[in-house]
């Protein structure tokens, strides 16, 4: 692979060219910008889009800290949108030069897992990766990628962005913790999905939504999404704080968007009786006692976001300009400096970094 440093020429390839540059992860802190065979066209249900971003997420930086292991070095980044630049001879629905939006797991929207609604269990399921890059390649294009009603302005790319995974995800949460109109919703994580299952849970109706967050600014934007108290405790003491708000009973739902086994047993303990929790942080290390399960009387809902199923209602929602979820991204960085967007979340002085080809 190509050692040429960041500020050289040549991040987007030209039409017809083999190669591009993108992000390649090695090991735990060891992420580079560098050359990769550009996509190419290889099923006939295959679509490869221009992205107009891209972005980190949150559980990209579980192998970039080492806590989970990659056999090589690997291509990043699975939120993506842009401009369909071609497309295989079996793909119907989409079409060059539509500006598309897609989720992190190809599906073919056919199935009887997709007909269900869940997507992102698919019987021909791929993961998209590979997408911190100037180009990226869409298998089942057909069943995974959503056109908007035209090319968008470009203030309204980081909320399409967000429709991804952050917000789709966030939504999965709010949904699979059956939250209601008038409901009390508490949601254990500030980071972006947490921020972003909070706009979720208010746009569903909750009266009340309190947020875990120690930290000012995520706790400013958890307000601006719609939280109406803040919850500084984590643990059992983050259980306590939330009994006593709730005047012994506990929230009718919880949004687990960690994935660690104090966030889940914080999220189990606090619901009340009857009450459900949508668990959407990729779990490491979460260990559950069945006993402790069968007398908690909590309805247990969550794993990998089916996100198609909420695109088609959430961009018209973004395209409308109703919501705003974009404003979760509060760095803005060339994608050859796609490093220092690494550490710069893995640090938390960001919460999410948008980065532009």
């Amino acid at each position: 692979m190509s050692t040429r440093t960041s500020n050289e020429r040549g991040i987007r390839p030209g039409k017809g060219e083999s190669t591009m540059r993108g992000a390649v992860l090695y090991g735990a802190g060891d992420l580079r910008f560098e050359e990769r065979d550009a996509p190419t066209i290889i099923k006939p249900t295959d679509a490869v889009i221009r992205m107009a971003a891209t972005c980190v997420c949150g559980s990209d930086l579980w192998p970039y800290r080492g806590l989970q292991a990659i056999a090589e070095p690997t291509p990043m980044g699975h939120e993506y949108c842009g401009v369909v630049e071609e497309v295989g001879s079996a793909v119907r629905t989409v079409k060059p030069g539509q500006f598309v939006i897609g989720s992190f797991f190809a599906s073919d929207n056919t199935c009887p897992h997709c007909r269900a609604g869940y997507q992102s269990s698919c019987q021909q399921r791929e993961f998209v990766g590979g997408a911190q890059a100037p180009m990226l390649r869409v298998p089942l294009a057909d069943g995974t990628l959503v056109a908007t009603p035209e090319v968008p302005s470009d203030d309204l790319i980081p909320s399409l962005l967000a429709l991804s995974d952050v917000l789709g995800t966030g939504w999965f949460a709010a949904d699979a913790a059956n939250v209601k109109p008038g409901a009390t919703v508490a949601v254990v994580g500030d980071g972006a999905v947490g921020l972003l299952g909070i706009l979720s849970a208010k746009i569903m109706g909750a009266e009340r939504i309190i947020a875990m967050s120690r930290h000012e600014h995520r706790q400013r934007l958890a307000r601006e999404f719609g939280a109406t108290d803040i919850v500084i405790e984590r643990g059992d003491e983050g259980v306590a704080r939330i009994k006593d708000m709730t005047d012994g009973v506990g929230p009718d739902s919880v949004l687990e968007c960690v994935g660690t086994q104090e966030s889940m047993q914080q999220a189990i303990h606090s619901v009340r009786p009857g009450g459900s929790v949508g668990y959407v942080g990729v779990p490491h290390g979460v260990e559950l006692s069945g006993q402790e399960l069968f007398y908690a009387h909590v309805h247990l809902h969550g794993g990998p976001a089916p996100v198609r199923r909420f695109l088609p209602d959430l961009i018209n929602q973004v395209w409308e300009r109703r919501i705003n979820p974009g404003i979760v991204f509060d760095l803005t960085l060339p994608l050859d400096q796609v490093a220092k967007a690494y550490r710069a979340m893995d640090e938390r002085r960001a919460i999410k970094t948008l980065l532009r080809p």
